[in-house]
């Protein structure tokens, strides 16, 4: 039997999953529901709203409640979102399935980190905060492959996608009911505070530089599972939904292939080159969406997904170490704000650009506004490196 701390991991893989299906089916929806490209992002914006407001309400409640009831509430959210979306015919549960899907992303982001790793023997929690970032990473990536799979060769795809995922949220909370607590009983317990932000003092010099660096990098992640699935269809004529699934799947997957190099090149020096390379594939989007190349489009995916892996992987990491073990669910939840903010924020003014210059131009203002966000935070690290312990 593989160790709790991979079951946990991959139930955490399933869950984030979920947040992703709908991204490839945007354009079914739109067929039969008839609304434009700046409602998908809001759609998908919605999401991120549902994970901000989890994250803000109960980043700390693990730490009370102990990381498996918040889980199991979190596998629950993401059953009632699929239940949404199974039973759609119009627009609004759309918004209401996606705020459920934010909320358990938003539940699991912080306190699913912190299970596996304590779940992990000491001499593998190194290990286990990788296993983590994958099972997040990995997740999210799958997610478009499997609806982009199961739409283009399967029947019912605005329906079968929700019912497999529903049994894959069925077998995870059962794993979750059988995993070992790792937050000890208190008595008596210390009351529920919803305390937003969580960013203790002593961490604020480590923890600045990584939000941000957060934040660029899931704003990319977030042009592509919101807005790329147009594009291709719009400028580089590839409409077929596996097809451009596995194009955003590509991002997600250059993700852990970034996270797996930071072991290569340290914490601290993983963080600054995860904020250059990402600028490299932002170079090669804005050329794509330029040039109208496929090619280079699926190039930046690669690129700038390893960019944010490097960076994402390195800066879990750097807070996990600093942050104080009876805040660390909570100041991780404050990391993973950070991102979520860089997911909708951006992709809502892309959508909103695009009604009028349209999507490339839209584009365009994106790479050129994340590129001086990541060279800002790469200058800021040079001059003064953040120290890791």
């Amino acid at each position: 039997m593989p160790p709790w701390y991979v079951l946990v991991a991959l139930v955490f893989a399933v869950v984030m999953l979920g947040t992703t299906l709908p991204t490839p089916l945007y354009g079914l929806y739109r067929a039969q529901f008839g609304f434009s490209e700046f409602v998908v992002t809001v759609v998908y914006a919605v999401y991120a709203c549902g994970v901000i407001a989890a994250l803000l309400i109960a980043g700390s409640f693990s730490d009370v409640l102990g990381r498996r009831p918040v889980l199991l509430v979190g596998v629950g959210f993401a059953m009632l979102s699929a239940v949404c979306f199974l039973a759609a015919h119009a627009l609004p549960l759309l918004f209401v399935g996606r705020v459920f899907s934010g909320f358990s992303a938003g539940l699991f982001s912080g306190a699913a980190t912190a299970a596996v790793t304590e779940l992990a023997a000491p001499d593998r929690r190194g290990r286990a905060t990788l296993t983590a970032t994958v099972a997040n990473m990995g997740g999210l990536g799958c997610g478009p492959l499997l609806a982009g799979l199961l739409g283009r060769y399967a029947p019912y795809p605005l329906r079968l996608t929700y019912v497999v995922h529903l049994a894959l949220l069925a077998v995870s909370a059962a794993v979750l009911v059988a995993a070992p607590e790792t937050v000890p009983r208190k008595v008596p317990r210390p009351p529920l505070r919803v305390q937003g932000m969580v960013v203790p003092a002593q961490v604020r010099t480590a923890f600045t530089p990584a939000a941000i660096a957060v934040f660029a990098g899931f704003s990319v992640l977030g042009l592509f599972t919101a807005v790329a699935p147009a594009f291709l269809a719009e400028y580089l004529g590839v409409d077929d939904i596996a097809a451009s699934g596995a194009v955003v799947m590509s991002a997600f997957l250059a993700s852990l292939v970034g996270q797996f190099l930071m072991g290569r090149f340290g914490v601290a020096r993983s963080l600054v080159l995860g904020c250059v390379v990402l600028m490299a594939g932002l170079v090669l989007i804005g050329t794509s969406l330029l040039t109208k190349e496929l090619g280079l489009l699926v190039a930046g995916a690669l690129v700038s997904g390893t960019g944010q892996g490097l960076s994402f992987r390195s800066s879990v990491a750097t807070v996990s170490r600093v942050a104080p073990e009876e805040q660390r669910a909570a100041t991780l939840s404050a990391l993973f704000v950070a991102g979520y903010v860089g997911l909708s924020i951006p992709v809502v003014g892309i959508g909103a650009v695009a009604q009028g210059p349209g999507l490339r131009a839209a584009g365009l203002l994106f790479v050129a506004c994340v590129i001086a966000l990541a060279a800002a935070v790469s200058a800021y690290l040079l001059r003064r490196p953040v120290p890791v312990p």
